[in-house]
């Protein structure tokens, strides 16, 4: 079984330590420089689509998360608060739609700047029990890609469509196979705010929102404020879980008193979308070195170009082709110590798309000769067609080597 833990260290993606704590992976430069790339990827994603980034702190006072339900309705999977004084208590966020609620009425808002998207990859904290921690697919720190879309009532429908797109879109580039939709609702119980008539309307709309989409309904699944779509993928052991979700919100725009001016000049109660089109890094990545077996597409691989000189006579071409690579946007290293075939098979268990090997006769031409993953030999080209042609494929966010 391909097990993201195993390539994880094997790749060096990513480490625990006990110093550290279980459930707070360190993620090691080649992690770090993949996972940089997909937030580039979707923060640009979402910017194009009309989303605006904010940065908000990852704690806030007690009564930040008594006003927004977590404290109520979520506690035991917070962490304790942390006393500063008897009356001034701070909380590690278990969500950051309390932060995007302050955002949204740190000013007046009319019709005009409806639909409202706020934007964050930001750090959210659950108290998971140690004995479901594992890897990065159950941590205790998340780096959740998220938004808080706030509507006017009748553009909740086309504002889920367009929220679906966009998940296809990202699900796309990275790779994703979705398993299923899942249209989690409301079940049995009172762990659930608002009133019957609310929660049908909120239903309905989702419903509505995933007319010819295949989905199953799962009663009980909901969020405490409202029901969701849930986007499943299965990981390399069979365990289902949520990468994605859209989920409709009537309540906490009730209790952070949010409202807009509609275009007769009255204060109505926007409706807020929570949705995240990837969910955390830290799970999205679990997933996606599992999927892949840790060959990532070239657009998000840790290095993206390993040049090889064959002797120090190339290391000088070797040099200006990566310092090329370089300048054009690409990840590259130079690899001089041990055997070419050590070197190569060294590439080729990091998963490296491209290898470029300088020896002598392609230093005097300008040349390279590229080895794409897999081991395909390319026939030897000039050192500026080889950093155009990865460019091109990266800029593509192809998932083949070659355009």
């Amino acid at each position: 079984m391909i097990d993201h833990r195993r390539l994880g260290r094997e790749l060096d993606l990513f480490v625990s330590d006990p110093l550290a704590g279980a459930g707070l992976p360190l993620w090691l430069p080649a992690g770090a420089a993949a996972r940089h790339a997909v937030e580039e990827y979707v923060r640009e994603l979402e910017r194009r689509a009309g989303y605006r980034h904010v940065v908000t702190p990852p704690l806030g006072r007690r009564e930040l998360f008594e006003l927004s339900g977590h404290l109520g309705y979520f506690e035991e999977d917070m962490f304790p608060p942390m006393r500063l004084s008897a009356d001034d208590e701070f909380v590690l966020r278990p969500a950051l739609c309390p932060h995007h609620a302050l955002v949204y009425r740190a000013r007046g808002r009319s019709y005009r700047d409806l639909p409202l998207r706020i934007a964050e990859l930001g750090g959210m904290y659950r108290s998971e029990r140690s004995g479901v921690l594992g890897g990065l697919s159950r941590v205790r720190a998340i780096s959740l890609n998220d938004s808080h879309n706030f509507c006017a009532l009748e553009q909740v429908g086309e504002e889920v469509r367009d929220i679906l797109r966009l998940i296809r879109e990202a699900h796309a580039a990275l790779g994703v196979r979705p398993a299923g939709f899942r249209l989690s609702l409301r079940g049995p119980g009172e762990k659930y705010v608002g009133d019957d008539a609310r929660w049908a309307r909120a239903e309905d709309l989702l419903r509505a929102a995933l007319d010819g989409v295949e989905y199953t309904e799962a009663p009980g699944e909901a969020a405490f404020y409202g029901p969701k779509i849930d986007i499943q993928i299965v990981d390399a052991a069979g365990r289902e879980s949520t990468i994605s979700t859209v989920q409709l919100d009537f309540d906490k725009p009730e209790r952070f008193d949010l409202s807009y001016t509609d275009s007769g000049g009255a204060r109505r109660r926007p409706v807020m979308v929570h949705r995240s089109l990837v969910g955390s890094m830290e799970r999205l990545f679990a997933y996606l070195i599992e999927v892949h077996e840790g060959a990532f597409p070239a657009w998000y691989a840790p290095v993206q170009l390993v040049v090889l000189p064959v002797d120090d006579g190339a290391a000088e071409a070797a040099d200006r082709l990566a310092a090329d690579g370089l300048a054009g946007g690409l990840r590259v290293e130079v690899e001089r110590a041990g055997s070419l075939g050590a070197r190569i098979r060294d590439a080729a268990r990091r998963r490296v798309p491209y290898v470029g090997v300088v020896g002598p006769r392609e230093a005097a031409a300008g040349a390279v000769s590229l080895r794409l993953r897999g081991g395909r030999g390319l026939d030897p080209m000039p050192a500026a067609d080889a950093v155009a042609l990865i460019r091109g494929v990266v800029g593509s966010r192809s998932h083949v080597l070659l355009p």
